[in-house]
């Protein structure tokens, strides 16, 4: 009971102290130190924005994170007083508490705390410090040691960094484009001071946004999405990039797969060295997934292609590479197997029993037999979690069958399945669904489950 008195108590204080952001904010300078998380914890979540405001600009600490704070809605003006509160140092303090802060990572689920622990390295103290940029803080100071009969750097200079996860998408609210333009406008005005540490960027429209693009150091990406383009304008922009981790490209066009733009692609897929996931959607690639895929790393573990018009060759030969041996996610929705071969299906399965943990094949024209020449495999896969293969033309008994398959998968928690066929007129068309001879299916699978000690596994469907 004792343990918990001082909390309480220091709840209790920080409540009262909301109550009047005025005299909170005044507070600030006389305060002590170790009362700055808790206070900017409470302040984040009742949405105190004149309070975060003036508390980046005396926070006492070298980094100020959002880390697990989730930003919704009522959430984003706060990202905006953050800005607007972050002072390049050294600043015209009148105020007895000296501001510290060099790192502001406005960051959601970053997976860090709200300040780093203090480590035995040169500072700043941030395990979050950007690593690759020539304009990052750490490379800044390893200059600055290196250089040492040059003088020591001004206080006018002193450098900073602003670390974020930006969009640039068509549909941006007025809202957003308001931060992305406070964002920018911020740099600016630090003549060269803040550094922009852009770790996940997502945009569309390649040849509208250079403007945008030419604020941002590409090499400090460790995401990226791009939605809609060229792929020559995708080369442009890759041409820029670092480290990445994942890579996600969606409705991208390419004149030809043997073109000069398609080799300068596999050129820059082959410099990901790093990349963890790879998703694919609405980019072409029939009998070139080989060419795309030899050249990454064989770390890789999420595999998404969807919408990529996949051959039978392309199948064969991801049952084959060396980049799909441990992939903990595959997703090839919407990439029809017409063939009867189920081999190079069951390979990938196969291959992939140890580690797989979720299975997307909707939309691919699995029948009975590509079914039942897959379930050997499939029930192999010990580790897997979900597995979606809904809108296929699969019969009951199949299904049934299945299920009695992957039952005794314990890590196996959510099946998603396609409407058996004998439940439409005229198969897919939603129109002709029996809604009785649906009902009637989720019955008796939801019974074989129970029948089958399975309670903890969900089986359900969608029209579609």
């Amino acid at each position: 009971m004792d343990n918990k008195k001082p909390n309480t108590l220091l709840d209790l204080a920080i409540h009262q102290l909301l109550k009047n952001e005025t005299a909170a904010i005044h507070a600030l300078e006389e305060i002590p130190r170790d009362l700055f998380v808790p206070l900017f914890c409470a302040s984040f979540k009742g949405v105190h924005k004149s309070i975060v405001k003036a508390m980046v600009k005396v926070w006492p600490y070298t980094c100020l994170h959002i880390g697990t704070f989730t930003v919704r809605k009522p959430h984003r003006e706060l990202l905006t007083a953050m800005l607007e509160g972050l002072q390049f140092l050294p600043v015209q303090n009148s105020g007895s508490r000296i501001p510290k802060l060099r790192i502001l990572d406005l960051r959601e689920d970053s997976g860090c705390k709200i300040i780093c622990p203090k480590i035995c390295t040169k500072s700043p103290e941030c395990l979050f410090s950007c690593a690759h940029s020539e304009n990052s803080i750490l490379k800044i100071q390893s200059r600055q040691s290196i250089a040492s009969s040059e003088p020591e750097v001004q206080p006018s200079s002193i450098p900073m960094e602003l670390i974020v996860n930006i969009s640039i998408v068509s549909n941006i609210t007025l809202r957003e484009h308001e931060y992305l333009t406070l964002l920018l406008n911020k740099v600016e005005d630090s003549s060269g001071s803040l550094h922009l540490c852009c770790r996940d960027l997502e945009i569309d429209e390649l040849g509208d946004r250079r403007n945008i693009l030419n604020h941002l150091d590409l090499k400090c990406l460790v995401s990226l999405s791009v939605f809609q383009g060229s792929l020559v304008d995708v080369n442009n922009l890759l041409a820029q990039v670092g480290q990445l981790r994942r890579f996600c490209l969606s409705r991208i066009t390419c004149r030809s797969l043997n073109g000069k733009a398609f080799r300068n692609f596999v050129s820059h897929l082959r410099c990901m060295d790093h990349l963890n996931e790879l998703n694919f959607h609405s980019f072409v690639l029939t009998d070139h997934l080989e060419a795309a895929l030899r050249v990454l790393p064989t770390s890789l573990e999420f595999l998404h292609l969807t919408f990529c018009e996949l051959s039978y060759n392309d199948f064969k030969f991801l049952a084959e590479c060396p980049q799909a041996n441990h992939l903990k996610l595959l997703n090839i929705t919407h990439n029809p197997m017409y063939w009867e071969d189920c081999e190079p299906f069951y390979n990938i399965l196969h291959r992939l029993s140890g580690t797989l943990q979720h299975l997307a094949v909707n939309q691919c024209v699995l029948t009975d037999s590509m079914v039942a020449g897959v379930i050997p495999a499939l029930s192999r896969c010990t580790q897997l979690r979900v597995l979606n293969f809904s809108s296929n033309p699969v019969s009951m008994p199949m299904l049934m069958r299945l299920l009695e398959h992957l039952t005794p998968l314990l890590e196996l928690k959510y099946v998603i399945y396609p409407i058996p066929v004998h439940c439409y007129g005229r198969w897919p068309i939603q129109d002709s669904l029996d809604e009785q001879k649906l009902a009637n299916v989720k019955a008796r699978l939801k019974r074989m489950l129970r029948e089958a000690g399975r309670s903890d596994m969900i089986w359900f469907t969608f029209p579609g």
